[in-house]
Parts: C-alpha cells; sequence; structure tokens
C-alpha cells in the first residue's frame, strides 16, 4: 500500500496488516497482496466475495481465531491488494493470488474458507495444491450464471450497463452509496447485518485509482468461474458446501454442485 493512497478504516480487533511483495520475472502481471492475520493454531484462509476485501470478515475473524491462525485475504486488485494496470481478472489469475499467499508463507494443513467467487477459487486452489490443503468450506460457490444480478433489478440494471461497450468504464467509477449499500443488501437474510462503516469502507477502496477497472474486469471474467467448475473434481480434500436460504443459488444450481462432487 502506497502512502498516497487510502488506509483502512476499520480494524479488526486482533488482527495485523501485511503485505506479499510480488515475485516479477515471468510473473510481471502480479502486484503486492495484503492481507490481515489473527489467532493460533492452523492456518485457515478466508476468500471473501465479489466487490468485498479481508474486512468482509470482520465478525467470524475473532469468533475463531482462538482456534485457528486466521489469514484473510484482499484478492488481486482488491481491498488494499495493489492494483497493477493490464492485469488479468479472470479466474486462473485470481487464483494464482491464493495460491501465493499458501506458497509464499509455506502454509500447510490449510482449512480453505471461501464465499462467492472465494469460494470457487478455494476449490480451485485446493485442486492445484492438494499437499497444502487439508478442507475446504466452500459457502454459496458463485459459478452460476445470473450472480449478482439475482440481488435485483438494481444489481441487474447497474451490472449491465457497467458491462456495456463505451459507457462501463464510466458506469463503472459512479458508485452512489445507496446503490451499493441496497445492492450488497440483496445477498443478505438479515438486511441490518450491513454495517453503515463497511459500506463507507467499500466506498472508500472504490474510489483507488484504477479500481473501477478493476472492477470492471472482475464482472466481466464472472463466466470464469463457471468454467472453473471443471476443476472440482480434481479436489482431493474434504469439501463442504455451505448454502443459505436467502442465497443466490438456486436448487438447480446447488444439485450441480452436488453432482460433481457426490462426497461433499
Amino acid at each position: 500500500m502506497s502512502n498516497q493512497e487510502p488506509r483502512p478504516t476499520i480494524h479488526i480487533p486482533g488482527t495485523t496488516s501485511h503485505t506479499i511483495a510480488p515475485r516479477g520475472g515471468r510473473h510481471g502481471g502480479e502486484g503486492t497482496l495484503r492481507y490481515l492475520k489473527a489467532g493460533t493454531g492452523a492456518p485457515l484462509v478466508l476468500l471473501h466475495t465479489v466487490r468485498t476485501q479481508a474486512e468482509h470478515f470482520r465478525s467470524l475473524t475473532p469468533l475463531i481465531s482462538a482456534r485457528y491462525t486466521v489469514y484473510a485475504l484482499d484478492l488481486p486488485g482488491m481491498g488494499y491488494s495493489e492494483i497493477v494496470t493490464g492485469a488479468s481478472y479472470d479466474e486462473p489469475a485470481m487464483r494464482a493470488g491464493v495460491e501465493r499467499l499458501l506458497t509464499e508463507l509455506d502454509l500447510h494443513d490449510v482449512t480453505l474458507v471461501g464465499e462467492s467467487m472465494g469460494a470457487v477459487f478455494a476449490l480451485t486452489a485446493a485442486a492445484d495444491l492438494p499437499e497444502r490443503v487439508r478442507r475446504v468450506v466452500a459457502v454459496n460457490a458463485y459459478d452460476f450464471r445470473g450472480g449478482i444480478a439475482r440481488s435485483g433489478l438494481l444489481a441487474w440494471a447497474v451490472i449491465g450497463a457497467v458491462l456495456t461497450p463505451v459507457v462501463g468504464p464510466v458506469v463503472a467509477g459512479v458508485e452512489p452509496k445507496a446503490a451499493l449499500r441496497r445492492i450488497l443488501q440483496g445477498g443478505l437474510g438479515d438486511k441490518t447485518a450491513l454495517r453503515a462503516d463497511y459500506v463507507d469502507e467499500l466506498l472508500q477502496v472504490g474510489s483507488r485509482p484504477g479500481y473501477p477497472t478493476v472492477a470492471r474486469a472482475v464482472y466481466q471474467n464472472l463466466p470464469s468461474l463457471i468454467a472453473a467448475r471443471s476443476r472440482y473434481p480434481e479436489v482431493k480434500a474434504p469439501i463442504h458446501l455451505v448454502y443459505g436460504e436467502n442465497d443466490w443459488s438456486r436448487p438447480s444450481d446447488r444439485e450441480a454442485n452436488k453432482k460433481l462432487l457426490p462426497a461433499a
């Protein structure tokens, strides 16, 4: 994080903030990754949702840090991880960021916990690194068509506009607070769980130079999350698939994953 960039406004008690430097060379598209660390015990890695960051787990982290060493990652280009001009934000590139955390910190016996798109990266990273991953908890994996647009009509209209040629980059840079709050609440059973200070934090991150380009690229590459389902059967670690009554996935989406992962 450069001195010119904004700093996080939310501190999760017991956490410290750390970074992983890019490897350089043939990995030239990489940027610095930021993560939060807390607790003691076996490593547990938290992977956040679309348009969020490590602070997404502000309530969960203190609950599990007495049992695990918790690592909450800002995925590449998101939160306070570095934004690299021209970088890819498709599933393989985002997964590579997760794998950098595991390999650069030399983590073993890892529990990977991901929500939404983070759940997809948890599964595919586990497929790539079976020697490092002990188990996977995939919460409402974002691997189905429609995705965030299922939040409601507003989300459908906004995401559609962001993806539109020519005007899309402009729309991606305009993020009214009320609209962001409403879209995010569309994925919550308890609408009051979305705290005002967290919305302000997300808006601050959204104002980082280059972030609208990242956000648009993430939305453009959501189909790569669907394609990544082909990797699921390669996962050797035990898998727990978790869904809630108000999640965006439909029964047919969940059954499709259950067929791919009959032991989950």
